[in-house]
């Protein structure tokens, strides 16, 4: 490993380039194997393996970047990131990962961004303060240049900037779902909205992860640095998607609940790191899925069905018999508490389904 580790970062290295594709594929390749032969003998150190692949391929800690303080001493908004980076409130939510942004543009954004993951009246408080600071450098809120992403509804999630400053804003677009040709007229329209509105953010965002199982199973795994994962993973989010389609036109009502419960894990499984607050933006859009699943669980029971849903929270030691391959993070809420349920405890007919959640580790 330790040859392996020293090709892989050399810089400007063809056979450094093709052995980190070609681990990349092995690791894809191992993970889909373990899915489809849980009961190989081979599994445990499969298991060794693919962390060992993992911390491999962990990117090196970026280098320092010449002439970064000159390029924040040149920010009109610099006052904001000081003031934003050095609240600790915010950073009990965020962690205690600094702005990287180098223009006031993409600092901006990065900032509205990451107020979409805290405490909504936290939000607000600090989306009037960024525009407070942004008046006293010449820029004023402006809300008719936006960033459109496709979802069932229209709302303007933060403004963008203009005068001093010149930003785009950000906002939820039906006619922008309505050109991605998602299905129309059926419970299926949020689910569309979900895997064309993700598509876009995680284009836009680079602070997000994922932590879906049939994915990679060890650990949250960031979509930026990771390209290939985030490739799996859109793949998985729009497999489970037309499965769920497919369901629903069948019209079998436990068909329909399986696969609305995969389906929530795929759109729970995108989260931050720390992942976001549960009353936060994100995290009541991503609860607009656990609403339906509620719904579609109801017309199982009603179908004669005997169905049981949790959503599983609190103390990780109360809910750990109900889970299954959890993930811990050293960061965000309360140490010992569940940080975010990934996917629900299900028991249908006699047969359980365990959930699985991130959880914060007790030291």
């Amino acid at each position: 490993m330790q040859h392996l580790r020293q090709l892989l970062e050399i810089k400007n290295s063809e056979l450094a380039r093709l052995l980190r594709f070609n681990l990349y594929g092995l690791e894809a390749t191992l993970n889909q194997a373990r899915v489809e032969f849980p009961l190989d003998p081979g599994v445990e150190i499969c298991d060794e393996v693919l962390q060992e692949l993992h911390r491999l391929l962990q990117p090196a800690p970026p280098q320092q970047n010449t002439g970064w303080e000159d390029a924040l001493d040149d920010l009109k908004l610099s006052h904001l990131r000081e003031a934003f980076d050095s609240d600790s409130e915010l950073s009990y939510y965020l962690g205690n990962s600094q702005l990287q942004s180098q223009t006031d543009s993409d600092l901006w954004n990065e900032i509205q961004r990451k107020l979409l993951r805290v405490p909504e009246d936290l939000a607000i408080s600090w989306r009037s303060r960024t525009l407070d600071l942004a008046q006293e450098v010449g820029a004023i809120a402006d809300n008719s240049n936006l960033y459109q992403l496709p979802f069932i509804r229209d709302e303007i999630i933060y403004p963008g900037l203009s005068g001093t400053v010149q930003t785009q804003g950000l906002s939820l677009s039906q006619e922008a779902l309505l050109n991605s040709q998602s299905p129309q007229g059926n419970p299926s329209d949020l689910l569309a909205g979900f895997l064309y509105l993700y598509l876009k953010f995680i284009e836009i965002d680079s602070d997000l992860h994922h932590a879906l199982k049939s994915v990679f199973s060890f650990d949250v795994i960031s979509l930026h640095s990771k390209p290939e994962q985030q490739h799996q993973y859109i793949d998985a989010l729009s497999d489970r998607f037309q499965r769920t389609q497919k369901a629903e036109e069948n019209a079998d009502p436990l068909s329909i609940l399986r696969t609305w419960i995969d389906m929530d894990e795929a759109i729970h499984s995108l989260v931050f790191v720390p992942p976001a607050e549960r009353y936060s933006w994100w995290g009541k859009l991503q609860h607009e899925s656990r609403r339906i699943l509620k719904k579609v669980a109801d017309q199982a029971i009603n179908a004669g069905n005997e169905v049981r849903i949790r959503q599983l929270s609190g103390l990780y030691a109360d809910i750990c018999a109900l889970s299954k391959d959890d993930l811990q993070l050293d960061c965000g809420g309360i140490p010992g508490e569940v940080l975010t349920c990934l996917r629900v405890y299900a028991r249908i007919n006699q047969q359980e389904s365990p959930g699985r959640v991130i959880f914060r580790s007790s030291r």
